[in-house]
């Protein structure tokens, strides 16, 4: 996540790792199985983080905030050209790494739209399904740096131009007064 994917290589690994090449296949059968399961142990590493702070949030408004600000400060750590690389030469591996662990960002929105409706934070007549995918391809979109050049749009910009207006068209009168009160939550300082 370092160094992005591409020049990352088995002699690299070894060498950084003080052991041999030997001992890497004996755990992991090529290089794409031990992208495989360095994908899966970050994806589980997000997923109990995301569950930490829904769990421990006070409202729906305040978990969508603060993943909010997980997301945005997980994309500033990783090397841009990680994602990019293993889709560029890896095709369909996020995917199937996301899919072996549950697709839990999306049950987790699933999770919070739920939660918001039996709070009266969201409308109740949400298709929470549809909520759940829009959402996770509005968090791609604040991450597209092609179509959002960083030079022009600050991440606060983005979000206060798409993720917060789509989330006050979900929300009650009740919702839309804690998205107010809580707008700050959806401020990342980096």
């Amino acid at each position: 996540m370092q160094h992005g994917v591409k020049t990352i290589t088995i002699d690299r690994i070894v060498k950084e790792l003080r052991t041999s090449k030997r001992t890497i296949y004996s755990h992991f059968e090529d290089k794409v199985t031990l992208l495989l399961a360095c994908l899966d142990v970050y994806n589980s590493k997000v997923r109990a983080e995301n569950e930490q702070v829904i769990k421990t949030a006070d409202n729906v408004i305040e978990a969508m905030g603060h993943l909010h600000q997980k997301i945005v400060r997980r994309s500033h750590q990783i090397n841009p050209n990680f994602f990019g690389d293993i889709i560029n030469y890896y095709p369909g591996l996020l995917n199937e790494s996301y899919k072996r662990n549950g697709n839990y960002a999306h049950q987790q929105l699933i999770g919070l739209a739920k939660a918001g409706i039996k709070d009266g934070i969201f409308e109740k007549d949400m298709d929470v399904e549809v909520v759940g995918k829009t959402v996770l391809k509005l968090l791609k979109l604040l991450k597209d740096n092609e179509l959002f050049p960083v030079t022009e749009f600050s991440k606060e910009r983005l979000t206060f131009g798409i993720m917060v207006p789509y989330l006050r068209g979900l929300c009650t009168e009740k919702g839309i007064k804690l998205l107010e009160i809580q707008k700050e939550l959806f401020i990342v300082h980096i």
